[in-house]
């Protein structure tokens, strides 16, 4: 396969594990973080560094982003020193940030009057499935740019689905986020009570987690939860922020999810005991 000179702006949790997939892959990587110290280790891996989104696409062919917020997403693509100011014909954009269908469409449609593709393609898995290269993604755009770039995401990706036009790969990533918090509830009530009724936890979770109850969620998180590990592969503002857009897209729609409502609820109150920071298996906090 040709490698492609590719720009990748926020090297996080994720994003790191991602550049470091792309690296050893034989891509010629350009980077851009806020912070330039945490960086480091990936350009002594061989990463090259840009002080912003538009110089570090510069001549390239590809430019991943993958940031916090949807403010952060506007500011990295329509800014001043943001990836439209330099992006040639014929490059493609592929947001991995999960973020506003709408602005997924607004990307799309700027790029398009540039001559350039755009792909939403928010993914899933946290921080394990970066490190091994089983993220879950799913793509919004056109099908002929997710047929093209799909060699490369497959660097990283494992389980990597077209959904449809632009805004289709953000709302699937909804469609997500809504099922993880919710089960995040049930995997937090499941140990407070199997604690409640003497039971140890570790031998609770081998029995249930190879059977209907299964998910990565409880085979991943919740033997963080038992030993108190709340490093965050997801951290809970980032969580906070998403079902707050499932939320919104939810209104928008006429529909109603109070499943979605008591999750996004749970988890703000965390935010507000200053528990941001931490991964998004602090929910049991909220029981304790």
């Amino acid at each position: 396969m040709e490698k492609e000179r590719i720009a990748f702006i926020g090297t996080g949790v994720m994003g790191a594990s991602i550049v470091k997939h792309l690296l050893n892959n034989g891509h010629e990587v350009t980077i851009y973080t806020r912070t330039k110290e945490k960086a480091e280790p990936l350009v002594a891996l061989g990463a090259s560094w840009a002080s912003s989104p538009a110089e570090a696409f510069v001549e390239k062919d590809i430019a991943f982003t993958m940031v916090g917020y949807p403010t952060d997403v506007e500011e990295v693509y329509f800014g001043e020193n943001g990836l439209f100011q330099t992006a040639k014909t014929g490059s493609v954009v592929i947001d991995m940030t999960t973020s506003e269908p709408s602005l997924a469409k607004r990307i799309y449609a700027q790029a398009k009057e540039m001559g350039v593709a755009a792909l939403d393609a928010p993914v899933s898995g946290g921080d394990i499935g970066a490190q091994n290269g089983t993220l879950s993604i799913m793509i919004g755009g056109d099908v002929e740019i997710f047929n093209k770039v799909s060699p490369v995401l497959q660097h990283f990706g494992e389980n990597i689905v077209y959904q449809g036009d632009a805004g289709a790969g953000q709302h699937a990533k909804m469609c997500n986020q809504i099922v993880i918090a919710s089960g995040m509830i049930g995997i937090c009530e499941a140990l407070g009570y199997g604690l409640k009724a003497g039971l140890d936890l570790p031998t609770v979770l081998k029995s249930i987690s190879s059977g209907a109850a299964g998910s990565w969620a409880l085979s991943n998180l919740a033997p963080r939860m038992v030993v108190e590990d709340y490093a965050p592969g997801f951290y809970i503002k980032h969580i906070v922020k998403d079902l707050k857009i499932a939320l919104e897209e939810s209104e928008k729609m006429g529909i109603s999810l109070p499943g979605l409502a008591l999750a996004y609820e749970m988890y703000d109150k965390l935010i507000e005991a200053g528990y941001g920071e931490e991964g998004t298996q602090a929910l049991i906090k909220a029981y304790k």
